[in-house]
């Protein structure tokens, strides 16, 4: 099936961002030379920097990296999780596809194989590989799109404002390779699994099967006890972070180095850009929040509050350095949401049609 594909694409999800397996996912990749994108939860598991990346599927359907799911005739799934939200969705007029995992694929209305290779997905691969190098002459079929996805994807990171892409590329500025990102839920989790490049497994941390809110501190807690060594930074939305903010007292007590940035909207924004989506009225989304550094500063935490974008990423470098736990507090400019993840994929699929971001 792979050899016989004309435009085949690998997609590598959650149960393939294992540490015993990264090496033999990147070699299977090098060898096959067969373009790839990831789940949310399976960034990482290649370095993000090869050329055959194609982007990260962070929306069910139409957003960039859909130009190459789209035009797939095969897609080989390594590791994937139904956790997961689904990154695309079959139908009887999709692309073949093949499941590589170490359970048979759970077959359903958007999810049903046509071939499976369950075992250790590390030797499955290797194996594989053998028998596929050199002999894929339609391997990059798809490769001439990466270009124009990733253009797309990037527009607005250089932005005088506080976009959300200039505030993912600030961090990932900052953030060292093994640095460690922990995610909380909300609108700004769409953008870093779109926009933030992964070149270590498991650095970005984040939950795309349950959403938990209120589960990024925490998360980044766990992470700065486990290493030590490495940069940690939690990144919370205002309504996320007050539902666990008292965890700032165990982080300060633990003498951990952890970075917490809020991004502040003073609103449930996920659900307040869902409702402006399906053309509901924006009701009972908004609230008022503490002086979030005053706030910090009463658990013997430092704080910063950015007023300047182009102090944002100063103020990043300066928490770091200065050790500790620190809070660094800045706002969203989330007209982005609608003007890029509303507009631009209306204006790709028509405007009767249903965005389809659910």
């Amino acid at each position: 099936m792979i050899m016989q594909a004309q435009r085949p694409l690998l997609m590598l999800g959650a149960a393939a961002s294992r540490p015993r397996v990264t090496s033999e996912l990147t070699e299977f990749v090098l060898r096959t030379r067969i373009p790839y994108f990831t789940t949310q939860m399976g960034k990482g598991t290649v370095p993000g920097g090869t050329e055959l990346y194609m982007g990260t599927a962070a929306l069910s359907e139409r957003d960039y990296v859909h130009d190459a799911i789209e035009r797939a005739d095969l897609i080989v799934t390594i590791g994937h999780e139904t956790i997961e939200k689904p990154p695309f969705i079959m139908g009887a007029q999709g692309p073949d596809v093949i499941h590589v995992g170490y359970q048979p694929a759970n077959i359903e209305q958007i999810y049903f194989p046509q071939a499976e290779i369950i075992g250790d997905v590390g030797p499955s691969l290797r194996l594989l590989a053998e028998r596929l190098e050199g002999r894929l002459p339609n391997a990059q079929s798809l490769l001439p799109l990466r270009a124009g996805i990733l253009r797309s994807v990037a527009a607005g990171s250089e932005a005088d404002r506080f976009t959300p892409q200039r505030l993912v590329h600030d961090i990932r500025t900052v953030m060292p390779q093994d640095g460690i990102l922990a995610l909380d839920n909300g609108m700004y989790k769409i953008w870093f699994a779109r926009n933030y490049r992964t070149r270590v497994a498991n650095t970005l941390l984040l939950d795309n099967a349950l959403a938990t809110m209120g589960a990024g501190l925490p998360s980044a807690i766990m992470a700065a006890i486990l290493y030590p060594h490495r940069q940690v930074m939690a990144v919370c939305g205002d309504g996320g972070f007050m539902m666990n903010s008292q965890e700032l007292e165990t982080a300060v007590r633990l003498r951990l180095n952890l970075v917490v940035v809020i991004i502040e909207d003073h609103a449930y924004g996920m659900i307040r850009w869902k409702q402006a989506v399906d053309g509901f009225p924006d009701y009972g989304m908004t609230f008022g929040n503490p002086d979030f550094v005053r706030y910090a500063q009463s658990y013997g935490a430092g704080a910063t509050r950015v007023r300047s974008v182009s102090d944002f990423r100063p103020a990043l470098e300066s928490a770091f350095a200065g050790r500790g736990v620190h809070l660094v507090v800045v706002p969203v400019d989330y007209s982005e949401n609608v003007r890029v993840l509303v507009d631009e994929l209306r204006q790709r699929t028509g405007p009767s049609d249903d965005p389809g971001i659910s």
